[in-house]
């Protein structure tokens, strides 16, 4: 492949080429943030249709989410490498094959295999969705493109229960994996037409780190294993070879990123004191927001008898909030700096997350749902466009791929391992999601620990985030790394933020 000099970052966000490399973009990874929770709808529809267990169904989820997780950060260097636009299609096309797949699975080990390459083609697209823009668009409008990214993929990500209930209740579980081929057509045509091709010129001469994305795949998925299987196997053989493997491949993975010359997960990204809190408050927030959802609807359609189409449509507030607000919280954000946003936005989806406690046998969605979903949505407004605007504030544009693929392994790591972890710290398993006593019972503690799971992150916002935000090119300059041909950036010497930040 012939390498092309990158051109600058151009694009403005009010010409035709921005508006459809925004569509592209938000389109693209609206795919994979929708199929992340339209799933939660239908568990007791596949539960019932497959004949699956507890297990199975968090295998359904976890599979997806594992692939992502592991092959998120190789996605965005192969974009950087080959370019952003091609890898980001190319993931497109993977994704969709296998959501076709994944509406044809005839038994659980068909639909969660499905599930495991659908995941591999949300690695190559969801980097590639925001290093487009942030490689692209010029940097007055950046803040801009980012807020609006954030706020309607956020929103397909809160629309998922939505859509899923209505596709579940008029025709069948499968078609919430089918609705992904128009949308498939619709970011392919306006990326070839709209969308330059951009690379990281410098990542020429890298080589890749495959075996680092080997280690960290099944670390998380040993560990996966482990937790999910533990209340069907307990301590036995299967379960302890498990825990084992995953935790000395997460030791050999720590091992092999500190000493190779082209890691995975560079080391010198966590020099940058922002970029490292950042990520860990990441951690703690979408641990909670992958719980939510994964218990809520279950518990809407179990306990309280509401059919899949209510039960999506009761995350609506939410939903909508993100879609008028996010743009408006990444402005503010800009403005005085991610410190408060992800201080206050964390507290308030603990308060949602402790309303939800009112959910039950005898549910009444005015009084019981609604505020919840309110303030929840708040939270996750205020928070969402901050969060990730930060995050690659923290790194220089050529790099952008890999921060963006940073971040989403984190984030898919954290609500990965609390799906699989909450259920056996709640006491559910085999069958229990149909079980409307066991599963309310479980669900109770779920939402206390999800609230808890927030309130650390909120703390975590204040205490390590810094006030203010500078320019990525104020706060971070290119040093000659050791045994690094390349150049590669790293964290400038910064003064402490004022006490009163």
């Amino acid at each position: 492949m012939t390498m092309s000099v990158p051109r600058p970052a151009s694009v403005a966000l009010s010409s035709a080429a921005g508006r459809g490399l925004l569509l592209a973009a938000v389109l693209g990874s609206g795919m994979a943030f929708l199929d992340s929770t339209v799933v939660n709808v239908a568990l007791p529809h596949i539960g019932r249709d497959l004949n699956a267990t507890l297990a199975d169904l968090q295998w359904t989820v976890n599979a997806y989410t594992l692939m992502l997780a592991a092959f998120v950060l190789l996605g965005g260097a192969l974009g950087d490498r080959y370019g952003r636009r091609t890898l980001f299609l190319t993931g497109v096309v993977w994704f969709t094959v296998a959501s076709v797949l994944c509406g044809f699975a005839v038994s659980p080990g068909m639909l969660i295999a499905s599930r495991t390459v659908q995941g591999i083609g949300a690695a190559l697209l969801t980097p590639g969705s925001l290093a487009l823009i942030q490689s692209t668009v010029r940097s007055e409008d950046r803040g801009r493109a980012i807020g609006v990214w954030s706020g309607l993929s956020g929103v397909s990500t809160a629309v998922g229960p939505f859509l899923g209930g209505w596709l579940i209740d008029a025709f069948s579980w499968r078609w919430i994996f089918f609705i992904n081929v128009p949308l498939a057509a619709v970011v392919v045509a306006a990326g070839l037409r709209w969308v330059p091709e951009s690379r990281d010129a410098e990542a020429a001469g890298r080589r890749f780190d495959v075996l680092g994305a080997v280690l960290g795949a099944v670390s998380l998925g040993g560990i996966t294993y482990a937790l999910v299987e533990a209340p069907n196997l307990g301590a036995s053989p299967a379960v302890l070879v498990a825990s084992a493997v995953g935790l000395l491949s997460g030791s050999a993975f720590v091992f092999r990123e500190r000493r190779t010359a082209a890691p995975m997960l560079p080391p010198w990204l966590f020099k940058s004191r922002q970029f490292t809190a950042i990520n860990v408050v990441t951690f703690f927030l979408y641990a909670a927001l992958g719980v939510v959802p994964f218990f809520l609807v279950v518990e809407l359609q179990t306990v309280a008898g509401y059919s899949a189409l209510v039960a999506g449509v009761a995350l609506l507030p939410l939903t909508v909030l993100m879609l008028v607000g996010s743009s408006y919280a990444g402005a503010l954000g800009s403005k005085i700096g991610p410190r408060l946003p992800l201080t206050v936005g964390p507290l308030l989806g603990a308060a949602g997350a402790l309303l939800l406690l009112a959910v039950g046998p005898d549910t009444n969605y005015l009084t019981d749902v609604l505020p919840a979903a309110t303030v929840m949505g708040l939270g996750v407004t205020l928070f969402v466009a901050p969060l990730t605007a930060s995050v690659l504030a923290a790194v220089p544009d050529h790099v952008a791929g890999i921060a963006s693929g940073v971040s989403n392994a984190v984030a898919r790591a954290a609500s990965m391992l609390a799906v699989a972890a909450l259920p056996l710290a709640v006491g559910l398993s085999g069958k229990a999601y149909a079980d409307p006593t066991a599963f309310d019972r479980g669900y109770r503690l779920a939402m206390v620990a999800c609230a808890g799971l927030f309130a650390v992150g909120g703390v975590l916002g204040w205490v390590l985030v810094r006030g203010g935000g500078r320019r990525p090119d104020a706060e971070t300059r290119v040093r000659a790394q050791p045994g690094v041909g390349a150049q590669a950036p790293a964290p400038a010497d910064v003064p402490e933020p004022p006490a009163s930040s």
